[in-house]
């Protein structure tokens, strides 16, 4: 029996020009969710985990376009940025690195984890009230993922991780540019909770899977290399 055909690469709309998605034979997977949800040591410890089982592995994420990265952090430095500035600068980043570091490691059969994608971007600039045709017809540059996996976690409990690592709460990760609330503290809770809103919406509209980040790394872990493992025997 011949082996079936492994499915086509497709981008969510017009997606970028002379690319033939039948050349990308790698994977892409995603890991999305908040500051504070474990979301960068899970990557660490999936890439170790796939680069053992013998896959070649490059991570991507945001803010790390050669492009704009360093524009966009000296940006929000000054907590200036418009509504729909800030989410060009992040389209912009995003267009970046799919064209020059996503598209060609698939391309070469790498796995590409992704820390954070599309939907982080969409869903902080829907909270933000801007149109949701013009957010998707943004995105519709993007490649659709071989698996997305949403670490969810408690606004209460990213409170107390993003204090542990940081001393201090991030003016743009607490919604402060939206005005919910003078109070750093309050504006953070209802801006995560808007998040979490946005992406309830996306796990039905998107198909992704939803992990329950509140329990510890090791079980985080033991949890999301088994269902990407899984995902990757079976393609």
């Amino acid at each position: 029996m011949n082996d079936p055909k492994p499915k086509t690469k497709s981008f969510y709309g017009a997606g970028l020009p002379d690319i033939d998605c039948e050349e990308l034979t790698g994977n892409l997977i995603v890991i999305e969710g908040a500051d504070g949800s474990g979301r960068s040591t899970q990557i660490t410890l999936l890439k170790d985990f796939l680069e053992e089982k013998g896959y070649a592995v490059v991570n991507v994420g945001l803010r790390r376009s050669t492009l704009v990265s360093r524009e966009l952090d000296e940006a929000k430095k000054g907590n200036i940025l418009g509504k729909r500035t800030f989410s060009l600068f992040y389209a912009t980043d995003f267009a970046d690195q799919l064209e020059n570091q996503i598209i060609p490691a698939l391309r070469a059969g790498f796995i590409v984890l992704a820390d954070r994608y599309i939907y982080t971007l969409m869903a902080r600039t829907f909270a933000r009230n801007l149109e949701p045709e013009w957010v998707e017809s943004l995105y519709g540059i993007a490649l659709v993922p071989d698996a997305v996996y949403y670490l969810r976690v408690s606004p209460q409990n990213l409170v107390e991780r993003n204090f542990r690592k940081h001393a201090i709460l991030d003016y743009w990760e607490s919604g402060m540019d939206i005005g919910l609330s003078q109070d750093v503290f309050e504006s953070f809770l209802k801006y995560q909770r808007l998040i979490q809103a946005e992406f309830r919406k996306m796990q039905v509209k998107y198909g992704f899977d939803v992990i329950d980040g509140n329990r510890s790394v090791k079980a985080v872990a033991k949890d999301l290399q088994k269902r990407v493992f899984s995902k990757l025997s079976h393609e």
